[in-house]
């Protein structure tokens, strides 16, 4: 009888405690790739960290997005400019507005979204050109899965 309880118990800890492939530690940080083999020098990276904001005392999930050497929004159709967009496949999605510098050729685009209460498994990083009056979402340019994070 006590090794039956004793297989439950160790059977009950397997599953309730997540294994290392889908526990994140935080902080840390993702380099996003193009899915286009094309964008040779396209790149991001994605930084992911608790953070607690005033006033209230429960921490959210930071996740900060810096994108290079992307091609313009419009390259993609009726765009105007960048958004990060997280998203738990069915389940839930984060988008938010990437912001250029003002480099003539080729803008850094960066942005930072702090509210995040969900638990991060298995996230999809990306960034998505998007069209700021219809808020429209074209299709991932640089991405990465959480369970890459380091």
């Amino acid at each position: 009888m006590k090794q039956f309880v004793l297989v439950i118990f160790l059977m009950a800890a397997y599953s309730i405690y997540p294994t290392h492939a889908n526990a994140i530690s935080m902080p840390c940080g993702l380099i996003l790739e193009p899915v286009d083999n094309k964008l040779i020098n396209a790149k991001g990276a994605a930084l992911m960290y608790k953070v607690q904001l005033p006033p209230s005392k429960i921490s959210r999930t930071n996740i900060s997005i810096l994108a290079v050497h992307i091609p313009e929004p419009s390259s993609y159709g009726n765009y105007d400019s960048y958004e990060g967009y997280a998203s738990i496949p069915e389940e839930i999605s984060w988008r938010f507005r990437l912001y250029p510098t003002r480099e003539t050729d080729s803008p850094t685009w960066a942005g930072r979204f702090d509210f995040i209460s969900a638990e991060m498994k298995n996230a999809d990083i990306q960034v998505r050109p998007s069209n700021s009056n219809t808020q429209t979402l074209g299709p991932a340019i640089i991405t990465n899965n959480i369970v890459n994070c380091k």
